[in-house]
């Protein structure tokens, strides 16, 4: 969703493509902001990797609340500095990947490799994590609960299914979303079997397995982790998100599998009581907000999923 314009001072300011929201699932565009954090905070390690200093300074023009709008979320200056040091994490950004696949239940995540993921988060988000099985199994059975729920909700899931991509054709068209692929992928797509209508059809195969295959993948979750922020400000959703893909770049190194489940903290009226369930149960308190949970474990590689080339996210005049 970002688009950057290259300003006659040299700056670039950063913007949400509007279009990109999905106001059914994200209604106050936290999570739309969170991934903005990300893509700053992977912009700061390039520039840094490149001997360049990144001033960021988000929201220029003050905090769009309750949903971001033409405004631009950050601008950043780019100078040379000789005493930037270049992260370490960034030497495996090209590896970062999110598994959606099931984990491998017979190998545990052990207490140091989740400390090493917890300790990448940034000042001002609080992270944690548990390999505990009987809180694990917990927060399995709330992730299951939430996606059932996103999935019988149907204007949540239309937002889905709008943008998910079966088959190449369709991937390298958008390559963005979510992406059906691999040779049973296209035969069921060519067969007419796999369709967006046939999986919005809560009578048809194509449905339940929709659903199978994702609450699968949850009930495998070998660990969590997750972050906190004191307040819930449009600054603290761009720091949650630095944080999370710092975690994410952590977690890869070591190889561990990071899929992120924020089902259970979407802000629509039938996710209320899961909401406040993982905020009790992750203990969030005194208006703590949980802003990302993430299941870890073991699976096997995935390739690099597809990308806009650079000249589609960059805007003129």
């Amino acid at each position: 969703p970002w688009l950057a314009r290259l300003e006659t001072d040299g700056s670039l300011s950063v913007f949400c493509d509007l279009d990109r929201r999905l106001p059914a699932t994200d209604p106050f565009d936290r999570q739309i902001t969170i991934g903005f954090g990300c893509f700053l905070e992977l912009l700061r390690q390039a520039a840094a990797g490149n001997g360049l200093r990144a001033d960021i300074v988000p929201f220029p023009e003050g905090e769009p609340l309750p949903r971001l709008d033409e405004r631009p979320v950050a601008t950043v200056t780019l100078r040379p500095d000789d005493a930037v040091a270049s992260d370490p994490l960034f030497s495996t950004v090209l590896e970062r990947r999110t598994c959606r696949l099931p984990f491998d239940t017979d190998r545990q995540v052990t207490p140091d490799a989740l400390s090493a993921v917890v300790d990448a988060s940034v000042a001002g988000v609080t992270a944690a994590g548990t390999t505990d099985p009987v809180r694990v199994g917990r927060l399995r059975k709330l992730a299951v609960d939430a996606w059932a729920i996103e999935w019988a909700t149907p204007v949540v899931r239309r937002e889905s299914l709008v943008v998910t991509r079966i088959g190449k054709t369709e991937i390298n068209a958008n390559p963005d979303g979510l992406f059906l692929e691999g040779p049973l992928m296209e035969g069921l797509g060519a067969l007419g079997i796999l369709t967006r209508e046939q999986m919005d059809d809560p009578e048809s195969r194509a449905y339940s397995e929709g659903e199978l295959f994702y609450s699968r993948a949850c009930d495998t979750a070998m660990a969590f982790v997750w972050t906190t922020t004191g307040t819930n400000t449009r600054h603290d959703q761009i720091e949650a998100g630095r944080a999370w893909v710092r975690m994410q770049l952590a977690a890869n190194a070591i190889g561990l599998a990071f899929h992120p489940l924020s089902q259970a903290l979407q802000e629509y009226d039938e996710m209320a009581h899961l909401y406040q369930q993982i905020h009790e149960e992750l203990g969030a308190t005194n208006g703590q907000v949980v802003q990302m949970l993430t299941r870890l474990g073991y699976a096997p590689g995935i390739p690099a999923a597809p990308r806009w080339p650079l000249e589609s996210r960059l805007v003129f005049g």
